[in-house]
């Protein structure tokens, strides 16, 4: 038996839009999203650019260079280095979290 992702509702400069995302990968897309409005924002209240598709088009080609750009070296891999980081403060806050219970 197989579990069906959910779709969800999201909204990127404006338009609406429904994706399938599995649960536990949905708070993951929602700052995916977030972070995606905002370069098209930037992008477009830069005024250089004209037309949500061409707005659309140079946020992938910035979100693609920055992603690229994070790779140093062939093998080192800053974005899996921050990943990991992330991992380790969620852990450290819920440590910390638990011990403020204790007081």
């Amino acid at each position: 038996m197989s579990v069906e992702p959910k779709g969800l509702q999201i909204n990127i400069m404006g338009r609406e839009f429904r994706v399938a995302c599995p649960e536990e990968e949905q708070k993951g897309l929602l700052e995916a999203v977030d972070y995606l409005n905002r370069k098209m924002h930037e992008i477009r209240d830069h005024g250089k650019v004209i037309g949500l598709e061409r707005i659309a088009i140079m946020a992938a080609l910035n979100i693609a260079h920055e992603f690229l750009s994070t790779k140093v070296g062939g093998s080192f891999d800053i974005a899996e280095i921050k990943r990991r980081m992330a991992g380790m403060e969620t852990v450290l806050d819920q440590a910390i979290s638990d011990q403020s219970e204790l007081f």
